[in-house]
């Protein structure tokens, strides 16, 4: 197992000499952040971002994200020279010896929360998604929301010139139901592969956050019978998935304890954090500790620990704490709890329980 922390590079208020810190964080994963969509990466950025993480006795633990343009995700006649491009990145990463991808095939919104700083009884601060505000906003105005709440920071997958594109993409996107979208992530899978299969690169699908539709727009990835089929198609050891313990439990019929063998094998990166489930679509993040949200840590990397993982994984969202600012959900100090937290755990499972 490779604990790992999200790395939002050099603009990252969070600098790497701060994360080499962390007992037992090894690596970080990160991605080129002046990229958009469909662009072809260079060998040159990759090494220096390779480089810089390397300089700081760190090692680049995987990609998160390689975003796919939406022609892919709709199906557009132009799709197959996104696909193109996507290959080629793929393999200037298979070149820098960088052999696991994490992305998501979400329609328009790689996440969505109404709340970027619920305060908490605590004191802290969590992201928080309430269905009833979303039932009342449209797409817009949920942008300049979230871009009013992150300050001067840019969140990945709200960036501000997303919101030109908004209109566009919601007409596209209504020829495109589940179906059609389960299609298209097929044909792109089936066509990466032999790339994959030659550079030893892992892909990790993540799963749709909240697993269910948002503002009526088609969703795949989203629980165990999904992942399965999607695991099915294209039954390929590149294929794979990344485990979101919050993004799968955003749904409390979810259980990631029934899913995690059904991906035995199958899981190459996790994204270990808990939340408060409050049912009918509403949720807050919580700290990692399993008494302050829904969720038991405990029994999700025992699961994880039974069933052989023994691949990339990171803390996700903390809370905001101790007066910190900064991305939300990627403070240093509460990830850096979980980090430990989690750490904790997986050496009491390796000395209990010796494989």
């Amino acid at each position: 197992m490779i604990m790992s922390l999200r790395y939002f590079g050099p603009t990252d208020p969070i600098p790497l000499k701060y994360i080499r810190q962390i007992p037992g964080v090894k690596g970080v994963v990160s991605t080129l952040y002046d990229t958009t969509p469909g662009e072809v990466w260079t060998r040159e950025a990759i090494r220096s971002l390779k480089e810089s993480i390397e300089d700081a006795d760190l090692s680049l633990a995987g990609i998160e994200s390689v975003n796919i343009h939406d022609a892919i995700k709709i199906g557009s006649p132009d799709r197959d020279q996104y696909i193109e491009n996507y290959i080629k990145t793929l393999e200037a990463l298979g070149e820098e010896k960088v052999n696991l991808v994490c992305y998501n095939f979400m329609p328009v919104f790689d996440w969505t929360r109404t709340n970027l700083a619920k305060l908490r009884e605590d004191g802290s601060t969590v992201l928080s998604y309430n269905q009833s505000v979303i039932d009342t906003v449209d797409p817009e105005e949920l942008f300049d929301t979230i871009n009013e709440n992150a300050g001067d920071l840019v969140l990945p997958g709200w960036e501000p010139e997303r919101i030109d594109q908004i209109k566009h993409l919601f007409n596209e996107y209504r020829a495109v139901d589940n179906e059609k979208l389960f299609r298209n992530l097929v044909y792109f899978l089936k066509a990466i592969m032999p790339t994959c299969e030659k550079y030893g690169i892992k892909m990790a699908i993540h799963p749709d956050d909240p697993s269910w539709s948002v503002f009526g727009l088609p969703r795949i990835i989203s629980e165990k019978t999904m992942l399965v089929r999607m695991l099915e198609a294209v039954d390929n050891p590149c294929n794979g998935v990344t485990l979101c313990t919050g993004s799968l439990s955003s749904n409390d019929k979810n259980d990631v304890c029934q899913i995690i063998p059904a991906l035995k094998g199958r899981i190459y990166f996790a994204h270990v954090r808990n939340i408060r489930q409050y049912g009918d679509h509403n949720f807050d993040e919580a700290a990692h500790l399993s008494a302050d949200g829904s969720l038991d840590m405990f029994k999700i990397m025992k699961t994880l620990y039974d069933n052989g993982f023994d691949g990339v994984i990171r803390p996700d969202h903390g809370r905001a704490v101790w007066g910190e600012g900064g991305m939300p959900g990627y403070g240093l100090y509460d990830r850096a709890m979980g980090a430990c937290y989690l750490n904790g755990i997986w050496e009491s499972l390796e000395k209990t329980y010796p494989r």
